[in-house]
């Protein structure tokens, strides 16, 4: 198959390939498609659409911000439907643009685009992170443990929140230490600087500490596998990076949604997606890289939250809804 290299506001995308006017097509956000996290669980959700239905899309990587208006509008031209892309970073543009292609589909995921023809796909990270603090409140032996946030928005923040809520809830005298990696995109792919930032929390007593940061992130469980203390993965399954040292990840069904949006092809419904916990939207991860380190007790405890959450006898604060956090 070929590659079409086109020329977007200054740097190289690759665009492939370039067949059928109804293909679907995926946009990556920085980090590349292979960080991972975030981007890597759409780019296996649309190879599972591929392998499953013999068909073809066209996949584009960010270079640059400046990139992103001349990106979608090229797609669109191009005739791909449904046009899916990761992160928030998108709202903007696609705001501006959906209008002008009201015959194009546009998926995006972690942000709501009110457009007639936009479905934006949200997740309720908040509660899968509330059951990542659970666990590590049981996990540390320290009673300090840490977060490290990639960029400082309010949508980790949300992760942030969540993680602190479980935490809390289940150790009340434990200590949290939070950092965060930048304020601009670089913060999603500098593992030097998550690894950094890991080192310093280990030296304040942090020995279970849980990264929402993309590629960023990758730096912090390395850095934690090193330093012997446990981490928590995010976004894809991140426990067999470092198996029996990952204590768990907390997974969002990002490659779900990048799947069923090219499955459902141009009928993709617009609107409002939220993916919760009781529709498996968000989950911990449990598998044999992480068994030896999930004891009964927090394995039930685990599962107890969970399905308070699902009942609603639980209430996770989402950040989102008023950038504040109770529990700090």
């Amino acid at each position: 198959m070929s590659l079409m290299k086109s020329l977007l506001a200054g740097a190289c995308l690759t665009l492939l390939p370039v067949a059928a006017l109804a293909d679907p097509a995926l946009i990556f956000d920085l980090g590349g498609k292979f960080d991972k996290s975030f981007n890597e669980a759409a780019y296996n959700g649309a190879e599972r659409w591929k392998a499953e239905t013999g068909g073809t899309y066209k996949e584009l990587e960010m270079q640059s911000e400046a990139q992103r208006e001349q990106a979608l509008r090229r797609l669109a031209q191009s005739g791909a439907n449904p046009i899916v892309m990761t992160g928030f970073a998108f709202g903007e543009v696609l705001a501006k643009i959906a209008p002008d292609y009201p015959d194009t589909k546009f998926v995006i995921i972690d942000m709501v685009v009110e457009q007639p023809n936009v479905q934006s796909v949200v997740f309720t990270e908040e509660q899968g992170s509330y059951l990542a603090g659970v666990a590590a409140a049981l996990a540390s032996k320290s009673g300090t443990v840490g977060f490290i946030g990639g960029m400082d928005i309010p949508l980790i923040h949300k992760f942030e929140c969540g993680y602190a809520q479980g935490f809390k809830a289940t150790r009340p005298d434990g200590t949290l230490i939070i950092n965060y990696t930048g304020t601009t995109p670089a913060a999603w792919n500098d593992p030097v600087k998550g690894s950094e930032l890991l080192k310093a929390q280990v030296s304040q007593g942090a020995d279970v500490v849980y990264a929402a940061a993309g590629g960023t992130g990758i730096g912090v469980l390395q850095a934690a596998a090193d330093a012997g203390v446990l981490s928590i993965g995010v976004d894809s399954n991140q426990n067999h990076l470092h198996p029996g040292k990952v204590l768990t990840s907390m997974v969002k069904g990002v490659d779900n949604s990048v799947y069923e949006a090219f499955k459902a092809g141009t009928e993709v419904e617009p609107g409002v997606r939220v993916m919760d916990l009781a529709s498996g939207g968000v989950s911990l991860a449990m598998d044999e890289n992480n068994k030896p380190l999930i004891s009964d007790e927090i394995a039930g405890a685990i599962d107890t939250a969970a399905k308070a959450i699902e009942a609603g006898e639980i209430t996770v604060h989402d950040y989102m809804a008023d950038n504040t956090c109770p529990v700090q």
